[in-house]
């Protein structure tokens, strides 16, 4: 009797000390939320503390749930995030409802802030790139590598690592047809070339080429890549093409190799297979993997869908596609999107644009690691140009593609689980 008397007594203290328990949440539906780039950055700051949160999936757009404190309270005020303070009581019945078998939704935990590189030379500032550009508003703080780091064996410091808008290929972008008399693209060829003596490399491919199997080396042992526009097609390409020389005499002083197409092994790459390089010079363009001079699609329809999945049974690409809304404005880039007859056959489309039949938002795992490639260059700025002024995401704080690059950053943050069969 006294047994049972002390362990009423034990459940009533401990349900009251979790009724005086809070949670911060952060609703990240589209009605609620009026800034929902730095909630991202709310949350990983949580996790530099030590600070429990858990990833609400598809609960209203992906909301975010967080151990309350003064200090976090405090950094959303000042930060401009809507929250709610709510009972731990009032937090189990949002989890009930989640994990209702009728509801499409998940609870992942996220456990530990992940180290974030950003591969991208000296002198680029953070509007150069959408990714370093949402990292610096968001306020979540990264690293600069390059060729010197990643061939010294850096990478292994990092968790997550986002490509630059770069061109692997040693082409210089292709940009040798518009701009080769400019001061910037005869500094930036003077730089590459230097960067390949030091290294011991005759030729700015070769670097390149050592470069990019090194970042395949970090993926295969568990990292995350993280790629946008001209850095997705032009690290195949370039993986592909380690047999041979597609550079032509304006990019490394010799012709390319005639049968450059022949030998390429498409075996090396991440996502694509049986697709037909660019040999001339004066185009712009790498190759046909990319579907920018074949899509003739207006601005004013030029949206693409996010995939709906199965929360409880594909967290992962659930995390990766999170949003307040399905429909994401379509943007264009060097590399606007990926023709779907050159996609390998484990690549998961998370986004499309049907009409266009491309894919703009892809997801794959290779070794003991995963990949994510987002086609375009900057989701506010739907034709960059070179010169173009930077976007000001304070203009932007809702934004629905960015949001997508956020997804990837928190993504090595999440408690794996194994996929239920």
């Amino acid at each position: 009797m006294k047994t049972r008397i002390f362990s009423l007594l034990t459940l009533i203290v401990f349900l009251s000390i979790q009724a005086k328990a809070a949670k911060i949440f952060i609703p990240m539906d589209a009605e609620t939320q009026t800034n929902h780039l730095k909630a991202y950055g709310i949350t990983y700051a949580a996790l530099k503390l030590g600070i429990e949160a858990d990833w609400l999936l598809n609960y209203k757009g992906g909301s975010f749930a967080i151990d309350q404190t003064d200090a976090i309270e405090r950094m959303c005020k000042i930060r401009g995030v809507n929250y709610e303070v709510i009972s731990d009581a009032q937090y189990l019945g949002i989890v009930q409802e989640v994990m209702n078998p009728d509801f499409n939704g998940d609870v992942v935990k996220l456990e530990k802030p992940p180290k974030i590189a950003v591969y991208t030379p000296d002198g680029k500032q953070p509007w150069d790139d959408a990714v370093t550009l949402v990292l610096t508003y968001a306020e979540i703080p990264f690293e600069k590598v390059y060729d010197n780091e990643v061939l010294d064996g850096k990478l292994l410091e990092y968790d997550w690592l986002h490509l630059h808008h770069e061109d692997f290929t040693g082409q210089y972008g292709k940009f040798w047809a518009g701009y080769r008399n400019t001061e910037w693209y005869q500094n930036d060829q003077k730089l590459n070339e230097a960067m390949a003596a030091k290294h011991g490399f005759k030729k700015v491919s070769q670097l390149k080429l050592a470069v990019v199997q090194k970042i395949r080396e970090f993926v295969s042992g568990g990292g995350f890549l993280f790629a946008m526009c001209s850095a997705t097609d032009s690290y195949d390409i370039t993986l592909d093409a380690l047999n041979t020389d597609i550079c032509d005499v304006p990019f490394d002083g010799d012709a390319m190799d005639p049968k450059a197409q022949d030998k390429l092994d498409f075996t090396q790459g991440l996502a694509f297979k049986d697709f037909k390089i660019s040999t001339n010079p004066y185009e712009y363009e790498y190759s046909n993997i990319d579907n920018t001079n074949f899509r003739h699609v207006m601005m004013d329809v030029d949206y693409f869908t996010l995939f709906t999945f199965s929360a409880k049974f594909d967290p992962v690409p659930s995390m990766l596609c999170q949003n307040h809304t399905t429909t994401i404005k379509g943007f264009m880039g060097q590399t606007t999107s990926f023709r779907k007859e050159v996609l390998k056959t484990n690549v998961l489309v998370m986004g499309d644009y049907k009409p266009a039949n491309e894919a703009r938002y892809i997801h794959g795992e290779y070794g003991k690691g995963t990949w994510s490639y987002y086609g375009g260059h900057d989701p506010e700025d739907y034709q960059h140009q070179i010169g173009d002024p930077p976007t000001d995401l304070s203009l932007h704080p809702t934004s629905p593609g960015f949001r997508l690059i956020l997804n990837n950053v928190l993504f090595p943050a999440a408690k794996k689980k194994p996929r239920k069969t």
